[in-house]
């Protein structure tokens, strides 16, 4: 995973460096409401990967999400959602049983900046409450989550678009006795904006 990790913040930060020479002539046209808030509500979907790929299948949730803007092509991210992760049928000796599935209710706050018009990178990092701690075997009612994401807004007219955007999201520990219980996924995001 720390490979993972590293591979994935140097990419990124070849990305920005990379495009941030266009930044100065291309900003970005991506409406704000007359707040300056940007708002958006979206499909969050995902496969697990590292020991979770083991007893998981994939996951399935939606999130709302502000961007408020704290200077030119930056904006600070508030971000609050709903993932379901749907366990595989596992077979232990002779006997096959369902993984239960994983519920959570991420919380994050993060940063949006746009290096280049529409496209977007951003990092959150926030906390994941477990909603079925005792099924799961979690000692952890919450583990710390972060999340490096890329993404393109589509403009739909006015101050309306579709965000598109993938990320790699992590956990810190739900059972803190079991090394293998951080959920770990690459997910997509598709949310309306307006």
């Amino acid at each position: 995973m720390k490979s993972t990790l590293k591979i994935t913040a140097l990419v990124l930060a070849l990305a920005g460096f990379t495009l941030s020479a266009k930044a100065q002539t291309n900003p970005t046209s991506t409406k704000t409401t007359a707040s300056g808030i940007r708002y958006s509500i979206g499909v969050d979907a995902g496969i697990p990967t590292g020991k979770l790929a083991d007893n998981y299948n994939w996951n399935l949730g939606g999130s709302l999400q502000a961007d408020i803007p704290v200077a030119s092509q930056l904006f600070v991210t508030v971000n609050a959602g709903y993932n379901n992760i749907f366990g595989k049928d596992v077979t232990v000796g002779a006997v096959t049983v369902k993984a239960p599935n994983i519920q959570l209710l991420p919380v994050k706050a993060g940063l949006k900046y746009f290096p280049v018009q529409n496209f977007y990178i951003q990092g959150e990092a926030g906390a994941a409450f477990v909603l079925n701690k005792t099924k799961i075997g979690a000692d952890n009612s919450t583990a710390f989550i972060y999340a490096p994401q890329i993404g393109y807004q589509f403009a739909l007219g006015g101050s309306n678009y579709i965000d598109a955007g993938v990320r790699y999201e992590a956990s810190t520990k739900l059972n803190s006795a079991v090394d293998d219980s951080k959920v770990n996924f690459v997910g997509l995001r598709v949310a309306y904006g307006f």
